[in-house]
């Protein structure tokens, strides 16, 4: 099942990450680096709603499926904050919460399957919406500008960056709590 319609699909995020930090590597005009940027993080980041729904539809679900998916989120938005950073739109310490909590939580989840636990940190309605406000928040940060010559971009990517960093820790807390029992148990 490595290569599947989903599978493809799930390997392009993965694919994506150097040819969004590309974008701003190759001499275009900001305004342009900004668009291509955005419409490439949109168009990778919807392959994790299509790869899941296909994977379904077509009855190809699989482990490695299973294991790559989150993995390429990772990668997708770990990535895309660090250029985020890079570039100033971001600050360090949100991308530092985010990708430290994105590890923390991935070795606890691997942890609790391997002592048969897993269930206890399975994935959670706080930890979707955290993901969410990421993923308005990145193509917010990655456009900054004017969209619809309304919406400050910037400015609305800036709070939801910070407001998914609060997400973050409450989320990593909330499967914290949730793991505590196995913990205590196994000290």
């Amino acid at each position: 099942m490595f290569f599947t319609v989903p599978t493809i699909l799930t390997w392009t995020r993965i694919v994506a990450i150097p040819l969004i930090v590309g974008v701003f590597s190759v001499g275009l005009p900001h305004p342009v680096q900004n668009w291509v940027a955005t419409i490439m993080f949109i168009a990778f980041a919807l392959t994790d709603w299509l790869d899941g729904f296909l994977a379904r539809r077509l009855n190809q679900t699989s482990a490695f499926g299973a294991f790559l998916d989150p993995v390429a989120d990772k990668f997708l938005v770990c990535a895309s904050l660090l250029v985020l950073v890079h570039l100033g739109r971001a600050d360090v310490f949100v991308a530092l919460i985010i990708i430290g909590r994105e590890i923390a939580i991935s070795a606890l989840r691997e942890w609790m399957a391997q002592i048969g636990a897993s269930r206890s940190v399975a994935v959670h309605m706080l930890g979707k919406v955290k993901t969410t406000v990421q993923m308005v928040a990145i193509p917010f940060l990655l456009f900054d500008g004017q969209l619809f010559g309304v919406i400050d971009t910037g400015l609305w990517g800036r709070w939801l960056i910070w407001a998914a960093a609060i997400l973050t820790v409450w989320s990593m807390v909330y499967y914290l709590r949730k793991a505590l029992p196995e913990i205590r148990q196994r000290m």
